[in-house]
């Protein structure tokens, strides 16, 4: 009896590391918020949250499958969460039990496993209760595979065998065994028998028959004889009792992995219904193979922004079909961060089977998402910005497969703009020529000209504009970039005063209305693109 909610044909494999490039990951799209979310305080939630999220899926109908086991989830939440816990009082009944099922004395084992066994049976007659009930109101195959295997291997033919099984198992009429004796007359090959074998026929009991067999008692002072009789006792148990031991291990294995796959969607719900009254729009997106390269979205949302800010956060609509490449240029605090961790946070989660926040989003298929953000140096000074980007970017080349895609921030930054621009720009074309898709912020002018007039139909132009006064809008349009490096609002961010007279030294301008976007502390001088905003808010 087999979950299979998260695949059609296998079980997820939970044991998988989370290695150094998802961790890089999960930092440069802030993910750590949204995965506190899902579990909502379950420790267990969050790990499993975590592992299916890197765990990109390549195949569109893998995808469509677990798109339909979550909306059967969301159509009956309810049920699903007392399906959920069900299974986790499953394996509470387990831990709750103090039996010996790993003492090696197979009286003590057997009696554990008998235990845990009735406890287990109790909780899978609920189990096919709950099948009974929900079959006929499911649409998925996930789902309604799962409650057909679960009726049709717990069936009321096996629970009822398995009870009377189980009433046998404690002997309480005692234990009958056979053996015969060795040369030596040692008793060997010891067998458990039926207890109903154990009474004579009616002929020898009322003397008609010779004896079938022979009786003694022993006295209850007679330690030495009573320590011998359980010897013999645990000889012919021995295999019933690992036999109860195995079966216990492996319905409680059965639970766990169902509790591992069902707490997935679980957090799904969780976090669905945070976006849901943050007032993000959510929907399921629409997967397409990797060729030809197909990106669009309708109000895409960065879904950890969301989760953090105190308002509503700025949506943004893009169209890349056919652009492998997008480059986003703009000014300062406008956005452009924001809409890179969009979409990375979007592409993974359409990529385990979730939903977005957007309205609509169709994208190819990748074989993996990777990140390389800009950050500060070392600390220890043991190598230079520039040096710590291209041992990350060895990393990344070191991992990539053909249909990746690569979010770069602000990278190769780390020197003056016409070396970074010229490492940028080779860097890009390798990756482009693997048919790796790449999304680029950039404040290198010389960097995102020479795209502009190099392969301009093949890549998409996007600019973080102004409002009419002046302040940022948050929205990113088609727009050629800008030979502007924005010095007006490096100025303006590291304690000068221009528009909006009055702020604290190191403040940020203030955003429509009056209210603040949140910097983060680093002022952002260069370009480094550090000083996205955390939060954005509509004016």
């Amino acid at each position: 009896m087999k979950a299979h909610l998260l695949y059609a044909d296998r079980d997820f494999d939970f044991s998988a590391e989370v290695d150094e490039l998802h961790r890089d990951l999960e930092r440069d799209l802030q993910l750590d918020g949204l995965l506190l979310t899902m579990a909502k305080g379950d420790r267990f939630l969050l790990d499993i949250s975590r592992r299916v999220l890197h765990e990109s899926l390549e195949d569109v109908d893998a995808i469509l499958y677990r798109q339909a086991v979550l909306a059967d989830c969301i159509e009956h939440e309810e049920s699903v969460r007392e399906l959920y816990s069900l299974v986790v009082s499953a394996l509470e009944d387990r831990r709750g039990l103090l039996w010996g099922i790993r003492s090696g004395r197979p009286q003590t084992t057997l009696g554990g496993a008998v235990n845990q066994l009735e406890a287990f049976a109790a909780r899978l007659g609920e189990l096919r209760q709950l099948a009974d009930d929900h079959l006929e109101r499911v649409r998925s195959e996930g789902f309604r595979n799962l409650f057909d295997s679960i009726r049709h291997d717990l069936d009321d033919e096996y629970l009822g065998m398995l009870r009377r099984q189980l009433r046998q198992l404690h002997f309480r009429d005692g234990v009958l065994l056979s053996a015969r004796l060795d040369r030596d007359n040692s008793g060997i090959d010891y067998v458990l028998r039926s207890p109903g074998a154990k009474r004579p026929r009616w002929r020898e009991r009322v003397g008609l028959a010779p004896r079938t067999s022979y009786s003694f008692s022993i006295t209850p002072r007679d330690e030495a004889a009573g320590n011998e009789l359980d010897d013999l006792t645990n000889r012919g148990l021995n295999h019933v009792a690992n036999a109860a031991a195995q079966a216990a291990d492996h319905i409680e294995s059965y639970f766990k992995l169902f509790r591992e796959e069902l707490g997935f969607y679980v957090s799904c719900l969780n976090l669905r219904a945070e976006l849901l009254s943050r007032g993000a729009p959510v929907v399921f997106p629409t997967p397409v193979p990797p060729a030809p390269v197909r990106f669009s979205c309708t109000d895409l949302r960065d879904a950890s922004l969301t989760l953090q800010a105190a308002g509503p956060v700025v949506g943004n609509d893009t169209d890349a079909d056919d652009r492998p490449l997008v480059v986003v240029t703009g000014a300062n605090s406008g956005g452009k961060t924001t809409f890179l961790r969009s979409v990375g946070i979007a592409q993974l989660m359409m990529q385990c089977g979730m939903y977005v926040t957007a309205s609509s989003y169709q994208a190819s298929v990748r074989s993996a998402v990777f990140t390389h953000f800009g950050r500060e140096e070392d600390a220890s000074m043991r190598s230079g910005r520039l040096d710590d980007e291209l041992r990350r970017m060895d990393a990344i080349v070191a991992a990539l497969k053909r249909h990746a895609v690569v979010l770069f921030n602000e990278s190769f930054s780390g020197t003056n703009e016409r070396e970074g621009s010229e490492i940028g720009r080779q860097v890009v074309q390798a990756l482009l020529e693997r048919d790796v898709t790449v999304f680029f912020v950039t404040h290198q002018f010389d960097l995102a000209d020479g795209f502009r007039r190099s392969q301009p139909s093949t890549t998409r132009f996007l600019r973080a504009e102004r409002a009419a006064d002046g302040r940022p809008s948050y929205k990113l349009t088609v727009a050629d970039p800008l030979a502007t490096s924005f010095a007006v609002d490096v100025y303006r961010r590291i304690g000068g005063f221009g528009e909006g007279e009055g702020e604290g030294e190191g403040e940020a301008p203030r955003a429509e209305g009056g209210v603040r976007a949140a910097e983060t502390a680093e002022p952002d001088i260069g370009g480094a693109g550090r000083g996205e905003a955390v939060s954005q808010r509509k004016g």
